[in-house]
């Protein structure tokens, strides 16, 4: 057997006896919202405005389980993760809470370290307001939530590291202005999927509640 024809044969049965461990697809890069006053504003904290996008929100409270350690195995047996993971699109939502947009202000959780999850679908009418959606507009998720928030749309959170990720924390009670679409048009479905941090981080005080939350259209 020759020297080159033993080193395949070594290189392929390492590969075999290697475990392949699938790396998540890179997130999406973020896109900043416009800083021009909007062409019309739907208020998401009234009924009448969660209506008009066909949006049901649902609510749920975020454990802290304890599962087996994902790096550094030979100092650490187990870490910590956050259940349920409702980040995909997909995810059944359909035993939580339901809430009317009216009460998303309520404060919630029980305080100290607390977590939850805010989900709603929803679909681009034919017109809303002074917008025509036969014509492409943008469309903005505007949600300030108390006190810190990270936005899944679709499934996915935009974000690059080291440059301004508007979907990821943006302050102790900042607003998270995610750009849905560039076009959006009547018929678009995007999941709204919010993660909810009661904060500071390290001594976290009070409740979790949106202070606001709107979609901006620009046209």
């Amino acid at each position: 057997m020759t020297r080159s024809v033993a080193g395949l044969i070594s290189l392929i049965a390492l590969a075999i006896a290697t475990p392949s461990f699938a790396q998540p697809a890179p997130a999406p890069l973020p896109v900043m919202p416009p800083s021009l006053p909007p062409s019309h504003v739907v208020n998401l904290m009234t009924n009448d405005g969660s209506a008009a996008l066909g949006a049901q929100w649902r609510v749920t409270d975020v454990r802290i389980v304890e599962v087996p350690a994902a790096i550094n195995k030979e100092r650490y047996k187990t870490t910590y993760q956050i259940e349920p993971r409702a980040m995909p699109a997909d995810f059944d939502d359909s035993k939580w809470e339901k809430v009317e947009a009216k009460d998303l202000g309520a404060r919630r959780s029980a305080g100290l370290t607390a977590f939850m999850w805010f989900r709603a679908l929803i679909t681009m009418p034919a017109r809303i307001g002074n917008v025509d959606l036969s014509k492409p507009a943008q469309a903005v998720f505007n949600v300030l939530v108390d006190d810190y928030g990270e936005v899944w749309v679709n499934g996915e959170m935009p974000r690059r590291s080291g440059y301004p990720s508007p979907a990821t924390i943006q302050g102790l009670n900042m607003p998270n202005r995610v750009v849905l679409g560039r076009e959006v048009k009547a018929g678009d479905k995007f999941q709204l999927a919010v993660f909810a941090a009661n904060g500071p981080l390290s001594a976290p005080n009070g409740s979790i509640w949106f202070r606001s939350a709107a979609v901006e259209f620009y046209q």
